[in-house]
């Protein structure tokens, strides 16, 4: 039984000393673990500090899915202010000296230390009720299961720590080794079989507790950690046959589980029923006001781009309240482009409009066919930079009538248009909720939304529209903008619906129940089945009838409806195939150009790079050298 919680004697202290920002919740600037659990509402407040150490979803400084994979460019070197930190590593600059977004040896280690000293403590509470004392436990188990999962996703084999050591243990017993993948997905799983069972089925006082876990959040969650184990990256796996401990012990398997799937599978359809149960359902555009006059059309695409910025809807399982975008220079802030000219004026941290979607994003979407339009056989695909033409009148809710702009921008799924802003694209919201009276996004440099100064610009040419909440609003005659925020989505209605179908495939291959689930979330899209599509418009029309190639279809779709919503970097690594996607020029528009004709050139930003070692963090050097007997990842 693993007795550590620290990789070695000095992390162990580290972690320790961490308690030290305990200070700020305990009364009477007591420090002592036994003053935090006398009562009730210091117990709670301990409870509150096990979730705070959950990740900054959608910060591009702290969520290593957001920046860390190919569905940003930025400026770079940062000229404005936005942490380019993690997008280092995407440009090749991760390393072993000083790790960028180094969790292993800060963040989330001493987050599980926190948790056990919750389980280990809670029990001395006077005044807590069983019932509630069973919630907050549960609570904290998911908790402490979820930093595991954070961190096996990132590192691979990593110590299971089941409780934390004494301050007298020997250096010996602090030198700890990682353990099998399998042994941590299965120790993650079962603790949080254990918070399931004990978790409220809703929030008893919603309004006060958005946020915290419950029973269908748990099990949306468990449901992606099953999936996960049963990807390539981690289910027999011969690239790390040679991963062994110092002993000599695997810490991954080489042989393919079935099984793995099968449990995945069912805990999927487990986590639909308990979130269709609750009320979970996907999301539909309902204007608030009705001063908001909408075609169907921008009814569709809001239905759409508002799934992901309309506060704790119905398609939302688990929100990150601790990552809302709204104020300074958040996500928000990030994706706004500007669309009026007072704009340039308003303070920096209001329109920063530097995340910047590159074209192979854009030409990621299906065509208005709904199949990717390198397959489309009406879709020019060989002209799709090269034909300029004007915006048809039966095209105004997506393009700007008369507006001269590129092939690639006409014709597309509705969800091109929900989620991607470009030159002459239409841009609902902001203020202006009249399908009569929109924003029209100006592109080329010298115009509005062009290219100014060393920052604050697309350097691509296309903005990420979907993450911006259409009510925050441009207020021309005072020069401002307000931001209303929303919880950044860790797990939403649709994710859970394409992990099943994808486990479904997995399992049994193509069926009419895949097909079912896969054809709910295109429906909402404005898509037909993918049945009737492929067979209609695909030069590939068979591949919907395989299993490899409805797999890829399955991929392509969760790269579309959950894109920009930290999902693709890790998607993309537990399929194994991120070296397909993350090693390549990353290209955007001539930005620097006045001209259509001369704006619409494809030019590159910059080449991410991505091998065979980047499927995993690297340990620090510093953690190998204090506990000979933690191993490093294979290529560091």
């Amino acid at each position: 039984m693993i007795y550590a919680k620290c990789l070695s004697l000095a992390l162990l202290l580290v972690l320790l000393a961490g308690c030290k920002k305990y200070l700020d919740i305990i009364p009477d600037n007591v420090a002592t673990i036994d003053n935090a659990f006398k009562m009730r509402v210091d117990a709670e407040k301990y409870l509150f500090t096990c979730y705070n150490n959950l990740p900054l979803f959608g910060n591009e400084g702290a969520d290593p899915g957001f920046l860390t994979g190919d569905e940003f460019a930025t400026p770079y070197p940062p000229q404005g202010d936005i942490n380019t930190e993690l997008y280092r590593i995407a440009r090749g600059e991760q390393n072993i000296v000083s790790p960028i977004a180094n969790y292993w040896d800060n963040k989330f280690f001493q987050a599980i230390r926190e948790c056990n000293i919750f389980l280990e403590n809670v029990d001395k509470v006077r005044d807590l009720n069983d019932l509630e004392k069973k919630r907050w436990v549960a609570e904290v188990k998911f908790l402490k299961a979820y930093y595991h999962y954070y961190l096996l996703r990132m590192y691979g084999p990593i110590p299971i720590i089941k409780t934390n050591l004494p301050i007298s243990a020997s250096i010996e017993e602090v030198k700890v080794s990682r353990q099998h993948v399998d042994s941590v997905f299965n120790y993650t799983v079962t603790l949080m079989d254990e918070a399931i069972a004990d978790l409220p089925a809703v929030l008893p006082i919603e309004f006060a507790e958005l946020g915290r876990i419950t029973k269908s959040i748990a099990m949306s969650v468990k449901a992606e950690v099953l999936v996960t184990a049963a990807s390539p990256l981690f289910n027999g796996n011969p690239n790390y046959a040679n991963l062994k401990n110092k002993n000599g012990d695997a810490l991954f398997s080489t042989s393919v589980s079935g099984e793995k799937w099968e449990k995945a599978r069912d805990a999927c359809k487990a986590a639909i029923d308990a979130c269709t149960a609750n009320g979970n359902k996907l999301y539909e555009f309902v204007p608030r006001s009705v001063s908001t006059r909408v075609s169907d059309t921008t009814q569709l695409l809001m239905s759409i781009r508002a799934a992901l910025t309309d506060k704790w809807n119905s398609e939302l399982i688990w929100g990150a309240s601790n990552s809302t975008g709204g104020g300074g220079r958040g996500f928000q802030s990030l994706s706004q482009a500007r669309l009026s000219p007072f704009t340039g004026t308003i303070p920096n941290e209001s329109i920063g409009s530097m995340l910047a979607p590159p074209l192979h994003i854009a030409e990621m979407f299906y065509s208005s066919n709904g199949v990717p339009i390198e397959e489309d056989k009406t879709y020019p695909y060989a002209k799709r930079y090269s034909t300029l033409r004007k915006a048809l009148a039966s095209e105004k809710y997506y393009i700007k009538e008369g507006y001269t702009t590129v092939q690639l921008n006409y014709d597309r799924e509705p969800r091109f248009y929900a989620d991607l802003g470009f030159d002459g694209g239409i841009w609902f919201g902001q203020g202006k909720n009249d399908d009569n009276n929109t924003w029209v996004l100006e592109g080329k440099l010298g115009q509005t939304g062009g290219r100014q100064g060393a920052s604050l610009y697309s350097v691509t040419g296309y903005w990420p529209k979907k993450l911006v909440n259409y009510n925050n609003a441009i207020n021309d005659p005072a020069q401002q903008y307000t931001v209303e925020g929303y919880p950044f989505p860790i797990m939403r209605l649709a994710d859970l619906y394409l992990l099943y179908a994808e486990a479904l495939n997995e399992t049994a291959g193509p069926d009419a129940e895949v097909y079912r689930w896969l054809d709910l979330v295109r429906k909402r899209a404005g898509l037909k089945g993918v049945v009737e599509s492929w067979t209609k418009y695909s030069s590939k029309p068979s591949k919907v009838a395989t299993k490899d190639g409805l797999r890829e279809i399955i991929q392509r779709e969760r790269m579309i409806e959950l894109v920009f919503e930290s999902k693709r970097f890790w998607d993309l690594r537990r399929w194994k195939v991120a070296e397909n996607y993350l090693q390549r020029p990353i290209n955007g528009w001539d930005i620097t150009q006045r001209e259509a004709v001369n704006y619409y050139r494809v030019r590159p930003v910059f080449t991410s790079t991505f091998s065979l070692k980047d499927y995993f963090w690297p340990i620090s050097e510093k953690s190998l050298i204090v506990n000979p007997n933690l191993v490093q990842n294979p290529g560091w």
